[in-house]
């Protein structure tokens, strides 16, 4: 069959077929597209473990720890600068207790990273006040999970200047009773998926579609628990993994995810 029969074919079925029919089959286009994003990326994450100095499973992969923002299809660089250390943010997270009843967060949100933390803040007891964030992302599991923890014992979260909250970092910001973030810091989102799974074997595109659902409506159903719109979930549909759509004051401010400051009595 030429390619002139086949449009002919496909036009008549288009010209055919009810809006409703053509809306679930974009839907069923779109998810396809998804999933074959997800296989093709988990494939690139198992490939660069056996690469000489790339990222180990349970690391950030190896792409650059702070991707380019997508403004109308450009890619521009990042609003500030980040002064945590490269192999910090690229390292397994590790807490760090503070004066003043501050726990330190940073580096790679990995596959642990939940467990970790939630025996520090149980060997903490009720000293820990506040969780202050500097991360790349990671684990999209491991990430809820922490946010959940911090909901959960009443914490607070911050990201000062200088520093990274990026990918699956802001799921974590999300959890804290009162957030903020200060002028200086830097909080991106972009399409993020959980990876995790089966170790050894890229997941088929069935399983893909599967696990990006249960992941996005996961997601969704996180950050409106925790007070904030939805919104910022759409910011990061809307940028491809390999960029970031760095939130602006007025994002946050506007999608809840930094809390009013808290008005002190007088």
């Amino acid at each position: 069959m030429g390619l002139s029969d086949s449009l002919k074919r496909t036009g008549r079925f288009l010209v055919s077929t009810d809006d409703g029919t053509l809306m679930r089959h974009a839907f069923t286009a779109v998810l396809s597209v998804a999933a074959i994003l997800v296989v093709l990326d988990y494939r690139d994450l198992v490939l660069e473990a056996d690469v000489p100095g790339a990222a180990q499973p349970g690391a950030a992969p190896s792409l650059p720890v702070l991707p380019p923002a997508l403004t109308e299809g450009k890619p521009e660089g990042a609003p500030a600068e980040i002064k945590t250390a490269e192999a910090v943010l690229r390292a397994p997270m590790r807490f760090d207790l503070q004066p003043g009843g501050t726990l330190l967060a940073e580096g790679t949100i990995d596959s642990g990273a939940a467990a970790r933390f939630a025996a520090e803040v149980e060997a903490r007891g009720e000293y820990v006040k506040t969780v202050v964030l500097s991360s790349p992302g990671g684990s999209v599991a491991d990430a809820l999970e922490i946010s959940k923890l911090i909901r959960d014992k009443g914490l607070a979260t911050e990201v000062k200047a200088g520093a990274l909250c990026a990918s699956s970092c802001p799921l974590v910001l999300a959890g804290g009773v009162r957030r903020s973030v200060e002028d200086g810091a830097i909080v991106g989102v972009h399409q993020i998926y959980d990876g995790s799974g089966r170790e050894g074997r890229a997941p088929t595109g069935a399983e893909a579609m599967a696990t990006t659902q249960v992941t996005t409506a996961r997601i969704g159903r996180h950050l409106q628990s925790m007070g904030v719109k939805p919104d910022l979930w759409l910011l990061g549909l809307e940028t491809p993994p390999d960029r970031l759509h760095y939130l602006t004051a007025k994002e946050m401010t506007e999608t809840q995810l930094v809390t009013p400051p808290v008005r002190r009595k007088s």
